[in-house]
């Protein structure tokens, strides 16, 4: 049964918690590891003891550390599962999308959640053929949105070689070409958007291109 620390659209940095599961089980092993450990540590110390003064012999404290290192590999390892029962965040970034509910059980080798990196977003948007020439990789873009920065940018870095249809779903400025070919880039500030925000992209002063990243 999963326990959630975290909830969609929350920023995470690394390291941090986000969720837990009942580790009732594996802290169970885990201490009945640990007295098994305690006691091929007593065993192991008689038998060290014993072998300085000459009374034990040299079998008895060769299976005494054995012992000891078997149990202490045990521990190790109760104590590996017991902490893979809690998950933290190996990147900062956004809660993109949570995959199970509190109270819900998770099935093994399922991920619980997504983040979005700053680092991974990107802004997509479509130009018609006539304002394809215009752009190139590594070219800037202006990018606005609703109650965003006035200096958004965003840099090229993909240009579609072919062309596709018009996406069914795209908010634009005026009439598109039936025709039009994707382009996507980087934005300079990604923690200032989320995704899925409608933005308009400016090639030039005078030529908006809208789009959604």
């Amino acid at each position: 049964v999963i326990k959630l620390n975290v909830r969609e659209g929350d920023e995470v940095k690394r390291g941090d918690p986000l969720y837990s599961v009942d580790d009732d089980l594996q802290q169970a092993d885990l201490n009945q590891n640990k007295a098994t450990l305690a006691n091929a540590q007593q065993t192991f110390d008689r038998a060290a003891s014993l072998s300085k003064t000459g009374s034990g012999t040299q079998a008895n404290l060769d299976s005494a550390t054995s012992a000891l290192r078997v149990a202490e590999a045990r521990v190790n390892t109760s104590q590996t599962r017991l902490a893979r029962r809690s998950g933290f965040a190996p990147v900062g970034g956004t809660i993109q999308q949570i995959y199970f509910r509190e109270g819900e059980m998770v099935p093994e080798r399922r991920p619980v959640l997504s983040i979005m990196p700053p680092g991974n977003m990107k802004l997509r948007f479509f130009v018609p053929e006539t304002e394809l020439p215009k752009l190139a990789i590594g070219d800037e873009v202006k990018v606005t949105c609703d109650n965003c920065a006035a200096d958004l940018t965003a840099k090229i870095y993909f240009i579609a070689t072919t062309a596709e249809y018009t996406p069914p779903v795209i908010y634009s400025l005026d009439e598109r070409s039936k025709l039009v070919y994707l382009i996507q880039a980087r934005p300079s500030r990604p923690d200032v958007l989320r995704v899925g925000q409608p933005i308009s992209v400016f090639l030039n002063p005078r030529t908006p291109m809208a789009d959604k990243r």
